[in-house]
């Protein structure tokens, strides 16, 4: 029996996945594996509660553990008090009933190898994220089979390859394993399954499944409840194809009680949690949305917009537009356009640290059905060539950008267009590059300037203000450099180097010109993606005169709203004026 390439591609796929996983662990010279932290601590913490520690209200465990193991954040927001009664997780516990038989093998393996069995020691760590490379598998197996029951060997091998390798999902799956994406995504794939498998051949098992599905995403989380639209708008592309599945459908109309019966048992655990903790059924978990003014920078912002970051999922948009013959048009249509529209309308807009937008990565599946059409009807043309040439590119693109995100060069919150273009596809970004993040000034070439040196100072500078909101570091008189009615181009550049011991990660660099009353300011972070606590780090940054804007002084000064002791170990301020 011959092999089919989609095969292939799927265990290569899988190696990578996996492959990624061990280089960020302690395995691949990283940080000891810690993955049930921030966002993914509130959807885990169901089950240390209620399995090891039978406290779910008081939370009385908690403190010791997160000093132990520091999984919060730095804030308690996992969860919130009731009317100054018990703590109500503000999560759904969704994710936690996927992650139970998982969770329940790193508690025994941590009995067996003499690790602490308080949920948060290594075992439960590895044990976790293999339950999101297992899901994600799950998810690979389910989706070849359907992409392969519409297209070609070749359009399956292709859509998948990119689909995992040229998106965010491998960050989401194999570094940031114990979010809420890794575990919902095979939900995805096995909704298309049961779906085509109830229109083939309607049977009470494949409606049973779809309602349990349906509603065990809506407890993981409430907005994946629109994939009902997949099993109701399946088979509606033409106008008999759509009578055809509406006469199917009255006629085994008793399965629609089964969808809701089992739905309805999805979503239970979590109604009877409610009632538990707070008396009612009902929860308001407090989100908020923006559905008159949808943020349209989720999608094509600099600071994590999905076309930007992760540009092959334009053909995912594109292939909505060759799907027309596919009996999944009307469902993928509806269900993609919702989705983003829910996504972009989320008043938290940034979704927190994340590399693009996170908040798709679950339901890449249902995508990947418009972008296999895209890339089936690429490869009857002649741009076929240019195509893979171009998907190679973003494979590497976002590959690299992975390596970058994880090494906080492309930052996990801050990005702007002009710091992403200094970085992009940058292995070796300079202290200039990385002031970018904090201010759009940058002289891009110093030719045509005269340099003068206006301070230079080599010994060091001792400083200690302990709870000060700022400090003096040093003033410069600019007077005799600038005459008043000046018009000539002229910048400062501010080179240092900086070596702080308490506070690095709250401490910024600033500076400030004064003319008369009139005030310019610049700062720069010290905390920069290449810089390290405790060490002497370089840092540079420009400061642009305005014209007409003779300044009288330069100030210098380190500010941090926290405890702070560093020492400046080398300054040089050098003034670039344009030359006439």
């Amino acid at each position: 029996m011959k092999i089919k390439y989609s095969f292939i591609a799927c265990c290569i796929i899988a190696c990578i996945f996996i492959f990624y996983r061990l280089s960020y662990s302690e395995l691949g010279n990283k940080d000891r594996l810690k993955v049930t932290t921030w966002d993914a601590l509130g959807y885990y913490m169901y089950l240390p509660s209620l399995f090891i520690y039978h406290d779910m209200k008081e939370l009385k465990w908690f403190p010791a553990i997160d000093k132990e193991y520091e999984v919060s954040g730095g804030w308690f927001y996992q969860a919130n008090p009731y009317k100054d009664g018990p703590y109500v997780f503000k999560y759904l516990g969704g994710v936690a009933i996927l992650e139970i038989p998982f969770f329940l093998a790193g508690h025994v393996a941590a009995g067996i190898l003499g690790y602490k069995t308080d949920g948060f020691s290594p075992p439960y760590q590895w044990a976790i994220v293999s339950g999101a490379i297992f899901y994600f598998m799950v998810m690979l197996f389910f989706l070849r089979k359907i992409l392969l029951k519409f297209f070609d060997d070749r359009t399956t091998t292709l859509a998948l390859l990119l689909l995992c390798l040229a998106t965010n999902m491998i960050q989401y799956v194999s570094i940031d394993s114990a979010q809420s994406h890794s575990y919902i995504l095979p939900l995805y794939a096995l909704i298309l399954y049961t779906t085509i498998k109830w229109h083939e051949k309607p049977k009470i098992i494949w409606a049973a499944l779809t309602g349990y599905i349906i509603g065990l995403a809506t407890i993981s989380r409430p907005t994946e409840a629109i994939m009902l639209f997949i099993p109701l708008l399946w088979n509606t592309h033409t106008k008999e194809c759509s009578k055809e599945k509406w006469s199917l459908f009255y006629k085994y109309r008793s399965h629609l009680a089964i969808v809701i019966l089992s739905g309805f048992m999805g979503i239970l655990p979590q109604l009877i949690y409610w009632k538990y903790i707070t008396g009612s059924f009902i929860y308001d978990v407090g989100s908020k949305w923006d559905f008159l003014t949808p943020h349209l920078r989720v999608l094509v912002g600099w600071e994590k917009g999905w076309f930007i970051y992760t540009p092959v999922t334009i053909f995912f948009i594109i292939g909505m537009f060759y799907i027309r013959r596919f009996p999944f048009k009307n469902a993928a249509i509806t269900f993609c356009l919702l989705n983003i529209y829910i996504i972009i309308s989320w008043h938290v807009w940034r979704y927190g640290g994340s590399y693009s937008t996170r908040a798709l990565v679950q339901s890449y599946p249902i995508f990947a059905l418009p972008f296999a059409a895209f890339i089936s009807r690429v490869n009857q043309t002649n741009w076929r060539y240019g195509f893979y040439v171009l998907g190679l590119f973003f494979l590497f693109v976002n590959l690299f950008q992975i390596r970058q995100y994880n090494d906080t060069i492309l930052h996990y919150d801050d990005m702007n267009r002009k710091y992403y273009c200094s970085i992009y596809l940058n292995s070796h970004p300079t202290p200039l590059d990385m002031s970018l993040l904090d201010t759009p000034e940058m002289l891009k070439s110093e030719k045509g300037y005269k340099s003068e040196t206006i301070l230079s100072v080599d010994t060091l500078i001792n400083l200690q203000f302990p709870g000060d909101d700022s400090a003096k570091m040093t003033e410069i008189p600019l007077s005799r450099y600038f005459q008043t009615g000046s018009k000539g181009d002229a910048w400062l550049k501010i080179e240092s180097q900086v070596k702080v011991t308490t506070g690095f990660h709250t401490a910024w660099l600033n500076a400030e010109l004064r003319s008369g009353d009139a005030l310019k300011q610049n700062r720069i972070r010290l905390f920069s993606p290449i810089s390290q606590k405790g060490a002497s780090n370089k840092y540079e940054f420009y400061v642009k005169v305005p014209a007409g804007f003779p300044p009288s002084v330069l100030k210098l000064f380190l500010s941090s709203p926290a405890d702070f002791e560093g020492e400046v170990e080398r300054l040089k301020i050098t003034l670039l004026k344009k030359q006439q």
